[in-house]
């Protein structure tokens, strides 16, 4: 088997994984990964000073070029695109859609390790989708890139069970960790022309679109049981809150509680150690509350220092 040139493409901590893991199989095939694109560094911590993005660090360690243009359709990225003559393109949670100089022109094309078991949970937020609609499974799915968002056929896939506590963060590490175990299982099978790409079914196919921080305000018309599901889904971002008194205050923790109470929608309620509020179908208990301005705590202690918050009215 002839050489391969990888180039890799990523941003944020989970797709470092899936670098190291396409480092680890190109040095035991003898291939090579000759190039890294990723986010450029941004300003973090109270200082605000520019820091690296993981897969940057990562690509650092592992002694690899760096890239980090802010936008790969003008004809100068393509052209410095060619000249890494690349034979395959490695995408894990990038950021930016690639042109079709990228996608088509390296030997074996580009592959794509996406967190969901397509067709389903195409798009932006697959894990945080999976969690807003109560699946009871997701997983990751190896594909070959085409130009569509997602459509690309699949060369490997691999399933988990879900509890039903998940939260997107916890869930994107651990299936990014799948996902370069999967990837360098098949990738060599896949360049010596053994894993046959199979077209993804027109059936069972949906779309997960980029939030937005509005969609992290509660409706307590919503029924409990998605505004709980919005609490994991929605963390670490765009995170999931409601007003009061003119503050927000973001829920962390929270669970749908058995028990009728004749709430309505925003009201708090305090039934023993129980501290709950109305919403559309049953009451949504919570358990832990960040106010705006003030540390992350528990209910309880949430509401010593604020005995008020019983009989609140919270607002979207």
């Amino acid at each position: 088997m002839a050489p391969v040139r990888i180039v890799f493409m990523g941003s944020p901590k989970p797709a470092a994984g899936v670098l190291d893991a396409t480092a680890e199989v190109a040095a035991a095939n003898g291939w090579s990964v000759v190039g890294v694109y990723t986010a450029a560094d941004k300003p973090e911590g109270r200082g605000r000073r520019l820091a690296p993005s993981p897969v940057h660090s990562k690509a650092d360690q592992l002694g690899i070029p760096v890239l980090t243009p802010p936008r790969l359709s003008p004809p100068e990225e393509q052209e410095r695109f060619r000249s890494l003559r690349a034979d395959l393109v490695v995408v894990a949670a990038y950021g930016l859609l690639l042109p079709a100089a990228f996608l088509f022109e390296p030997k074996h094309g580009a592959v794509n390790v996406h967190p969901s078991l397509l067709p389903r949970h195409r798009g932006a937020a697959p894990v945080a989708g999976a969690i807003l609609e109560g699946d009871t499974e997701t997983g990751v799915t190896v594909m070959k890139m085409d130009e569509g968002l997602d459509t690309g056929p699949t060369l490997a896939s691999r399933g988990i069970l879900l509890r039903g506590d998940e939260r997107t963060g916890p869930l994107t590490d651990w299936l990014f960790a799948l996902g370069g175990q999967l990837l360098a299982e098949v990738l060599p099978g896949y360049v010596a022309t053994d894993v046959v790409p199979v077209p993804q079914p027109d059936q069972g196919v949906t779309y997960t679109p980029r939030m937005t921080k509005a969609e992290g305000l509660i409706d307590w018309s919503e029924p409990a049981l998605l505004i709980e599901r919005k609490v994991r889904a929605y963390d670490p971002w765009p995170g999931t809150a409601a007003v009061w008194e003119g503050r927000r205050v973001a829920i962390t923790e929270a669970a749908v509680d058995s028990e009728e109470e004749q709430l309505s929608g925003g009201e708090v309620g305090v039934r023993g150690d129980a501290v709950l509020v109305g919403t559309g179908q049953s009451s949504l208990r919570l358990l832990r509350v960040k106010m705006e301005g003030r540390p992350e705590m528990g209910i309880g202690e949430f509401l010593r220092g604020r005995p008020d918050f019983a009989g609140a009215r919270l607002a979207t």
